[in-house]
């Protein structure tokens, strides 16, 4: 599991590009047959992904965790971006599908991860922070899913967000997670940008062409900075940064937030006037 640390605004405005792309991008999400993890300081957010081929992946607890099992303290998302796949949680069996969701409740001890078909494995995407109680292990399908259409083509932001993992579609202690997927012809995802200091986000881009790019926003509204992000990478956010991107086409992102509060509204606009 890589470890990244807190950063200062002050000191990030001092990052070449190199050091921008170790510190906020992780380039390599899925490995054939092993769970990939990111564990942030940023809120203590763990993400990454879980790429089962031809066996069952397990989740056992790290030295990073100092617990006994890996949901001890912890709950977690999962999105399937892949093949149909199976999860198993103490003993209870979920099919998850392509884009379908599930909730783990704080608690489950045994965790094993499979796909149903080992020609067209499951992709795992996961979000992981820390609980302060159990809720229910919960499916959420695309049926359940909160739709909320957004944007213009003449803005190039016409897009869908899908809300799973949110306050209107079952209980969590922080975790919120969804899926918004750009329409053809629209490239800009959350502009005009926000931040929330309440909250840090992760921005995991998929279902992009293998010569498609997102030039993915952050830094401070006055001090943006620019990643380039291909298929299938992550973004970390902390609260103070800002996060959108351009892509070269469309493409699709799940977006994963903890922090001190669940309200998915709650965000400190940034005027397009201020940036820079």
């Amino acid at each position: 599991m890589r470890i990244v640390y807190a950063h200062h605004p002050e000191d990030v405005k001092n990052y070449t590009t190199e050091k921008l792309r170790e510190e906020f991008l992780m380039e390599k999400l899925f490995v054939e047959n092993t769970a990939t993890f990111t564990y942030s300081h940023v809120d203590r957010i763990i993400y990454g992904g879980i790429y089962p081929i031809d066996k069952a992946v397990t989740l056992d607890a790290s030295k990073e965790l100092a617990a006994t099992y890996f949901l001890e303290r912890r709950e977690m998302g999962v999105i399937n971006i892949g093949g149909a796949g199976r999860i198993y949680c103490d003993g209870d069996i979920y099919d998850i599908d392509n884009k379908e969701a599930l909730y783990i409740g704080k608690g489950t001890k045994d965790l094993y991860f499979e796909s149903i078909d080992t020609s067209k494995p499951a992709k795992f995407y996961i979000n992981c922070c820390p609980a302060h109680m159990k809720y229910p292990t919960l499916k959420i399908g695309k049926d359940k899913a909160i739709q909320r259409p957004m944007g213009t083509s003449s803005n190039m932001n016409k897009r869908v967000i899908n809300q799973y993992i949110h306050p209107d579609v079952l209980e969590t202690c922080q975790l919120s997670m969804g899926m918004t997927v750009l329409e053809e012809g629209s490239g800009w995802n959350t502009m005009p940008c926000h931040t929330h200091e309440r909250r840090m986000e992760v921005y995991f881009y998929f279902d992009m062409e293998e010569e498609t790019k997102v030039f993915h926003l952050m830094g401070q509204p006055s001090e943006t900075r620019h990643i380039v992000v291909s298929n299938e990478q992550a973004v970390l956010s902390p609260s103070w940064s800002i996060h959108s991107g351009i892509g070269t086409k469309n493409y699709t992102f799940i977006w994963g937030m903890c922090g001190e509060n669940l309200d998915f509204d709650d965000m400190d606009h940034v005027a397009m006037k201020d940036l820079k």
